[in-house]
């Protein structure tokens, strides 16, 4: 290979340090500055100086690209250089097997000449990493790391060493009968003194007020009122005395004939319990607690009861739970770890805890926790996106709203919102908003535009439109799965026509808060351009560099009068781009036609087919509302719809459709499922409910419902 270089001398950058000047004193400041400084052409005549006193040391770090260049002509010190095969040395003719780059030919007072071609240029991002203030930056960073590594060694110690020393918690079920017509009856719990026992009960219990059958007889609803009592006896075995030693615990129970058709339910309660009044002397050495059931209901009333002599404390069950809770939201916040990871060790903490609290649970409770039917419909929407985005059909879109709004800004961002809205309101937002992203870009580079806030625009109507749908966001998908929800009539329709109006009115308020936002369209522009932005960044990389060095001596005042001088010669260049820097002319036509030919649809026989299995999943979602069509759930409808594409689509590559679906975020939710229930066992769920319920019930009844909506929002705000 033969390199053929076009060098000017007239043309080339003098370094006008004489060799006595530069003292080993200089050289060992020089020494001292980052090394992509050092290697810089503007301290050509210190390096060379170096070389000759101690020898020549190769690097691999590349120098900083001059900016001296641009201050003496366009084409001053820049040459073309060619390479050129051996076959082709003498020949001088252009062919297919030569390569053009630039080159800067520097020299010293010595006549020593050095070629920088275009290869040795870099990215100025890499300046900053001998910086001396970059290394104070990674040393504490690194310090982070192994206290962020200790901790996590810590936490899982802990809950590993509760998961091994603690067995799982099984609840043990007797059956009790308790008489009709307000008779009481007694259930021996223990002889030894005891502060609080946990309680279960499975029976025909009411729910809530619907589900209590319309009595003609205009009778009171049964209750079944349970309590802690200790019977005291005398040394003969006779009972000396009884009394009452925990609070009362009222349950809403059915009519006697529903009782054959009402569903079991369980209900669990905590009954802290008095302790021995030792100055009663007809409390004798010889005590029991019972629990006492009596019944208002005209029948036997049968049920399932398990009783935990050692359950969880609540006030330190909620403060274990808070702490688990506030360490998962720094470690999504503050990104520490990922947020499937934190929710996973979130978790299995909580797990641990309740193990420590001698109630850790099985693994078929655990199981049991997860709600299934969210996590399919999640997969199943996500199969379904992750084939429909074979088509090129989200690129198309973006496409098409630029050619129907000539090109002009606001149209095409109220083009791009709705497109994102009403994708987001039957797809995943979140892979909405990734699949129209690339395109979004590329449209704001050929209308210099910032694709940030523009992107943001899209974020935010894409939250706006996946609230429309029991299915366009999770938390909806969570909502619209509940057992409570779906059986009171909340499906699909009813749910989309309740949000409507919403959505709506928050779209509007949305648009005209963006419009009064960007009002200028310059802030939708870049303030500069990013070869300006990247000339001012090696600006302040320099003078961090001369700052770091001294005035007291003369070595060090040499070497930082020289970088100085560097930082005076990129601001020169720097005011020349931005006098000189002119926005180029779009042509809408020309653009839109290099749009439509890098963006069509890649596969309409897909997108046809695609289209096919939306338009089922999304009629079946809507007749939900059909009471004889309620047998399928959201989520098994979203699987039958991503089986059926797949049965039309004829997918031979399995593994790479089921690479797009985005398993970190349903296994974050799963490990979200158990986080929650296992929060629920420590009481913090319960706790956070009554104080909001104490809070709420604090106004005026007025304002009670506003009030309500407000703690929503903003708790959803920051907690999801």
């Amino acid at each position: 290979m033969t390199h053929r270089f076009s060098v000017s001398p007239a043309n080339a950058l003098e370094f006008n340090f004489i060799g006595d000047e530069l003292t080993e004193g200089a050289l060992q400041v020089w020494r001292a500055l980052p090394e992509r400084i050092r290697q810089d052409p503007s301290l050509a005549s210190f390096r060379q100086e170096h070389e000759r006193l101690h020898g020549y040391e190769p690097t691999d770090v590349d120098p900083l690209p001059s900016d001296d260049v641009d201050e003496r002509s366009q084409n001053n010190g820049v040459v073309d250089v060619d390479l050129v095969n051996d076959n082709d040395c003498l020949d001088h003719k252009p062919s297919d097997n030569v390569k053009k780059f630039n080159a800067f030919n520097i020299t010293n007072e010595m006549g020593q000449m050095r070629i920088l071609d275009g290869r040795e240029v870099e990215n100025n991002n890499d300046d900053q990493q001998d910086d001396p203030e970059q290394s104070v930056t990674s040393k504490v960073k690194k310090y982070l790391i192994w206290f962020k590594i200790s901790v996590l060694l810590v936490v899982w110690m802990v809950f590993t060493a509760f998961l091994m020393s603690t067995n799982e918690h099984v609840d043990v079920l007797k059956l009790i009968s308790i008489p009709a017509n307000g008779a009481k009856k007694l259930f021996p719990i223990s002889t030894e003194e005891l502060t609080r026992i946990g309680l279960s009960l499975k029976g025909p219990f009411r729910l809530q007020e619907a589900d209590t059958v319309v009595d003609k007889l205009q009778r009171p609803p049964p209750l079944l009122e349970v309590c802690v009592e200790r019977v005291y006896y005398n040394i003969s075995g006779e009972t000396a005395d009884t009394e009452i030693v925990s609070n009362v615990w009222q349950l809403d129970v059915v009519y006697p004939e529903a009782m054959d058709y009402t569903r079991e339910t369980k209900k669990t309660s905590q009954f802290e319990i008095s302790p021995i009044d030792d100055t009663n002397p007809a409390h004798g050495n010889i005590s029991q607690l019972n629990l006492r059931f009596e019944s208002t209901i005209a029948a036997e009333l049968p049920m399932q009861l398990c009783i935990d002599k050692s359950p969880i404390y609540k006030k330190e069950g909620v403060i274990y739970a808070a702490i688990v809770l506030c360490g998962l939201y720094i470690m999504i916040i503050w990104e520490i770890v990922n947020r499937t990871f934190a929710a996973i060790i979130a978790s299995t903490l909580s797990v641990g805890i309740l193990a420590a609290l001698n109630s850790r649970p099985s693994m078929v409770t655990i199981m049991g926790w997860i709600d299934v039917e969210t996590l399919l419909l999640l997969f199943g929407m996500m199969i379904l996106v992750a084939i429909l985005s074979e088509t090129g059909v989200f690129d198309y879109l973006a496409v098409y709203a630029y050619k129907i709004t000539n090109g002009h800004v606001w149209p095409l961002i109220n083009c791009l919102c709705l497109f994102t809205a009403v994708l987001s309101s039957f797809l995943d937002n979140v892979t909405t908003v990734l699949l129209m992203t690339p395109v979004t870009i590329r449209l704001c580079e050929v209308m210099s535009l910032n694709p940030v806030p523009i992107l943001m625009c899209m974020v935010i109507y894409s939250n706006i439109g996946g609230a429309l749908t029991p299915v366009g966001d999770p938390p909806n998908v969570i909502i619209a799965s509940n057992n409570f929800i779906s059986k009171n009539g909340v499906n699909f329709a009813v749910f989309t026509l309740h949000m409507l109006p919403g959505v709506i009115l928050v779209m509007l308020q949305t648009y005209l808060q963006l419009r009064f936002k960007f009002r200028n369209i310059s802030d939708l522009q870049f303030k500069e351009s990013p070869e300006i932005e990247d000339l001012r960044h090696e600006i302040q990389v320099w003078k961090r560099a001369a700052a770091s060095l001294s005035s007291y001596s003369k070595d060090e005042e040499l070497v930082r009068q020289t970088l100085m001088k560097k930082v005076n010669r990129l601001k020169s260049s720097l005011k020349k781009k931005i006098a000189t820097t002119v926005d180029p002319a779009i042509d809408y036509k020309q653009t839109l036609e290099n749009l439509q030919a890098k963006y069509p649809i890649r596969n309409k026989t897909l997108l046809i087919k695609c289209s096919c299995a939306l338009i089922f999943v999304i009629s079946l979602f809507f007749l939900h509302s059909v009471p004889e069509l309620q047998r399928l759930s959201l989520g098994w409808t979203a699987l039958l719809g991503a089986i059926f594409l797949i049965i039309l689509a004829d997918i031979e590559d399995m593994e790479a459709i089921l690479a797009r679906v985005e398993w970190s975020t349903l296994l974050f939710f799963a490990a979200l499922f158990i986080l929650m229930e296992a929060l629920s066992e420590l009481g913090l769920i319960e706790w956070i409910g009554s104080m909001t319920e104490n809070f709420i019930l604090g106004v005026g009844e007025e304002s009670r419902l506003m009030v309500a909506v407000l703690i929503i929002l903003w708790v959803s705000c920051y907690l999801y």
